[in-house]
């Protein structure tokens, strides 16, 4: 009986310890661990996440497009037509696209596709007129809507104290790390990771990272480039190696809901390689 009390009374201060590691940003703890472990701390206050987080000048749209597996060739082709469309009107929508992959491991017959907004919802709104009434791009479209099984869109913002997303010279493979979130606990995610990225940003692996704004809501994504498989594993391994590297991880642990990764390879049309 006393080794069952010991057992639950371990279980009952893990337990609480989780607890207080999820919450600790909230409750403003000023001292101890917490403290040290921030670079760039973000205090919760009246101001939404996105504006202590990021840019709002800049919105990312993320496309996820399922193809259907006998049409991935003609949906390449389709797509890069539309890429060179929106490029021709870039003066007036502000739209670039910053990288376009296909996945290799994780959900097949799947294409993401990254474009950059400079000039907030504004431009994004002038898009859409142009996309809904111009009649080559909806031909574009209407071709496009053969080839796929599913489309879903999510509007994001960049943290701020991640790389930018800047092209890649070729040839590389990417891993998009996605985490769902629990509500309330962007800040926390945010404080931690001012932190972590300082271990991996020596190794030139991490590309950008951003977080929803419309769409699946308390969504991260982490994007990370590598030369190949084996070079991530290696990567990885050396980043374990590094101390505080497992604490950063520990903490933002109780944060996440979800998660999974897709490894990623460029398409021939990819502003980044």
């Amino acid at each position: 009986m006393n080794s069952v009390n010991k057992v639950l009374g371990i279980s009952s201060t893990l337990s609480k310890s989780s607890r207080l590691i999820s919450t600790s940003a909230r409750l403003g703890a000023d001292d101890g661990w917490f403290s040290k472990l921030l670079v760039r701390r973000i205090e919760p206050t009246k101001e939404s996440h996105s504006r202590m987080l990021s840019d709002k000048e800049i919105i990312y749209a993320l496309h996820t497009h399922n193809i259907r597996p006998d049409s991935m060739d003609n949906y390449l082709k389709n797509y890069k037509t539309s890429v060179d469309f929106v490029h021709s009107k870039k003066a007036d929508i502000g739209c670039e696209l910053v990288g376009s992959w296909t996945v290799s491991v994780g959900d097949m017959d799947q294409a993401l596709h990254l474009w950059r907004y400079v000039g907030g919802f504004e431009k994004i709104d002038k898009a859409k007129i142009l996309f809904n009434t111009d009649p080559t791009y909806k031909a574009l479209e209407k071709e496009r809507g053969q080839l796929v099984r599913s489309r879903h869109l999510q509007y994001l913002l960049a943290f701020s104290f991640w790389p930018t997303g800047e092209p890649r010279e070729p040839s590389n493979i990417y891993e998009i790390r996605s985490y769902s979130l629990k509500p309330g606990t962007m800040i926390e995610w945010g404080n931690n990771w001012a932190r972590g990225i300082t271990y991996r940003r020596s190794q030139n692996e991490a590309f950008a990272a951003y977080f929803s704004q419309v769409g699946r809501l308390y969504n991260v994504h982490h994007i990370w480039c590598y030369k190949n498989l084996q070079a991530r594993r290696e990567t990885r391994e050396l980043t374990w190696r590094n101390p505080g590297w497992d604490e950063c991880v520990a903490y933002t642990v109780p944060l996440i809901r979800e998660m999974h990764c897709r490894i990623l390879e460029p398409t021939a049309f990819s502003p980044t390689q």
